[in-house]
């Protein structure tokens, strides 16, 4: 099984690699940064089983990006995935063909299920509970402590979990930009503090968590379905 996983943020790119690697999921997986980089993928080897692109990696511009590789590339399976799509995109981008939405404030359980869910040829688009409509790519407070996904991973009970590792409001904050993949000094930048200062957060993070590094952090995040601020979300 072949899949060909998209997504600018390197860090939440090989996080995700590495969550799904650490799955029952047995894939070959290849990873692009940007489309330029999912078509020369595509050009030497197009026997993929599921293209997964992120909306605004450079080169998408818009849906033109996923409209392309539909196009060009119609038996492959492709799937969109966010942090910043509106319902709208989501619907366009079923309406041409997509099998699946993953928006990245999903678990990373949720997110294995949907995986393997369009790997059997079914379609897959999230529903937030409260309102039956299609599932956020980022979350307001309110709508972070309410929403559920099709596969009941609440995100209410993901803060539960997250609560049990003592982390401070600054080091969640912290955690749920690692989760987008920003790096130091875009965190930095956003939250108004200095380089070290997100440094020192991130090493508190990582001894918290029990994790040796940023990327699993990052990967142990995704678990419990943190988020940055929809300001940062990709």
């Amino acid at each position: 099984m072949k899949l060909l996983l998209a997504d600018d943020h390197t860090l939440f790119r090989d996080a995700l690699v590495q969550y799904i690697s650490r799955s029952d999921i047995k894939a070959e997986i290849s990873v692009a940064k940007d489309l330029n980089e999912v078509i020369d993928i595509l050009e030497q080897d197009a026997k993929q089983d599921l293209i997964i692109l992120d909306l605004r990696m450079p080169g998408m511009h818009g849906l033109n990006g996923f409209k392309l590789i539909r196009e060009k590339y119609t038996e492959i399976p492709t799937a969109l995935m966010s942090g910043v799509a509106e319902e709208e995109d989501v619907k366009e981008s079923f309406e041409l063909g997509a099998v699946g939405y993953f928006p990245k404030t999903m678990s990373g359980k949720a997110l294995l299920q949907a995986i393997k869910l369009v790997l059997t040829g079914e379609r897959f688009m999230p529903l937030d509970h409260s309102s039956n409509k299609v599932m956020p790519s980022y979350y307001d407070d309110g709508d972070y402590k309410k929403s559920k996904n099709v596969f009941g991973y609440g995100m209410a009970s993901n803060s539960q979990d997250m609560a049990s590792y003592k982390l401070t409001p600054r080091e969640r904050e912290v955690l749920g930009y690692l989760a987008q993949g920003a790096s130091n000094k875009e965190i930095a930048n956003d939250l108004g503090l200095q380089v070290v200062t997100v440094k020192l957060h991130v090493r508190g993070i990582c001894r918290k968590l029990d994790v040796k590094n940023r990327t699993q952090a990052a990967l142990k995040a995704g678990e419990m379905g943190a988020v940055a601020p929809a300001e940062r979300a990709h």
